[in-house]
């Protein structure tokens, strides 16, 4: 086997970075050499280290679409990190871009130092940089077969899937032994169903205060537990807003590191759109309410959110249409029909690809050979 150097750009948030590194575990396992290229201020300076793999900078930054003095600051960004792209690239058999503005310099310096470029779409909407990306990659990768229209026809595209990470994907394999520690180290009841819901690592405070509410509305159902990881920033304000009923068992807690605990714990889960909740909540096999974040660029959330609807894995409420009532009414209605939340389970663990990352890996070292 030829050892191959793997340098994977991309990051700025959590979505780019965990399919990066998920991705990068299977290369490194299969023997191959693997750098990350990022921003100085993004996910990946904290994320990238720790998971053990060296990372370099560029002070890349967001593209603006309307036009004021901040929409210049990216391309100049662009230009001054072209150098430090193209000594890295030199030194790499291949350019996986994982989308996000760090990617842009990147596979600008890949085509420019005649090396392969990969780019992965995560959502259903593409993104500008792997829209970029995608007109001198040698293959792109998609989450969502609905993504192939983004890209020029002529180009190569393989419906891989989102790479989520191996903690998660135990979940459907190890979900009652980790039903049980959740209980534990959440506080759960081991004879209620389980409602989890959150709005991503910083909570989502729209989302928060209906379900604070719609707590208000469920509360004497002594059959239901709800838990409702808010972020740190809305933890104190939605604490003081759950009813302390003696029968509806509500937990709230500001950040999980675990996200592992709650989605083997969870009946349902209540959430945003996210390319990466979404491949976790698939690859879990779990059925979803899902509320897509509205400004999300391209409505792109709404898009992940509706391929899943259509599979028949989730149910949809848009942002203004989420209430108190509406929330607690539909979390009523889908608890109420077992057989419906059965199927919708099925329908998400079909639409889930737990293989994505070595679907990914593959792809990669293809276009190399």
């Amino acid at each position: 086997m030829t050892r191959r150097r793997i340098l994977v750009a991309g990051g700025g948030t959590a979505g780019h970075v965990f399919p990066g590194l998920a991705t990068a575990n299977v290369l490194r396992e299969r023997g191959h050499d693997v750098r990350f290229l990022g921003t100085d201020r993004g996910q990946e300076v904290r994320l990238v280290p720790a998971a053990g793999y060296p990372l370099e900078t560029v002070p890349s930054r967001p593209f603006v679409r309307a036009f004021s003095p901040r929409a210049l600051e990216a391309p100049v960004a662009v230009l001054r990190a072209f150098g430090t792209c193209r000594r890295l690239v030199r030194e790499a058999d291949v350019v996986l871009g994982m989308g996000g503005y760090a990617s842009v310099p990147a596979v600008l310096a890949a085509r420019r130092e005649h090396r392969p470029v990969v780019v992965h779409e995560q959502n259903a909407v593409t993104g500008l940089a792997n829209r970029v990306g995608g007109r001198v990659a040698a293959a792109i990768a998609v989450s969502y077969a609905e993504s192939r229209r983004w890209f020029p026809r002529r180009r190569r595209v393989v419906v891989t899937g989102n790479p989520v990470r191996e903690v998660i994907r135990t979940v459907v394999h190890q979900r009652e032994a980790l039903r049980a520690e959740a209980r534990v180290e959440l506080g759960l009841a081991d004879d209620r169903r389980t409602v989890v819901l959150f709005g991503g690592s910083q909570g989502a405070l729209h989302l928060n205060q209906a379900a604070a509410g719609a707590a208000r509305l469920l509360a004497g159902r002594d059959d239901l537990q709800l838990v409702i990881l808010t972020g740190p920033a809305h933890h104190e304000a939605i604490s003081g807003a759950v009813p302390q009923d003696p029968k509806l068992l509500v937990r709230t807690i500001p950040f999980l590191e675990r996200m592992e605990l709650a989605y083997a714990a969870a009946d349902l889960v209540v959430s945003r759109a996210g390319a990466t909740t979404i491949a976790e909540l698939t690859v879990s096999g779990l059925p979803a309410v899902l509320v897509p974040y509205p400004y999300a660029t391209g409505r792109h959330q709404e898009a992940n959110a509706r391929a899943l609807q259509r599979a028949g894995g989730a149910s949809i409420l848009l942002d203004d249409q989420v209430t108190a009532d509406s929330l607690a009414a539909r979390i009523e209605d889908l608890l109420g029909f077992d057989e419906r939340v059965r199927a919708m389970a099925e329908a998400s663990a079909r639409f889930g690809r737990p293989d994505a990352a070595e679907r990914l890996a593959d792809l990669v070292l293809d276009v190399v050979r």
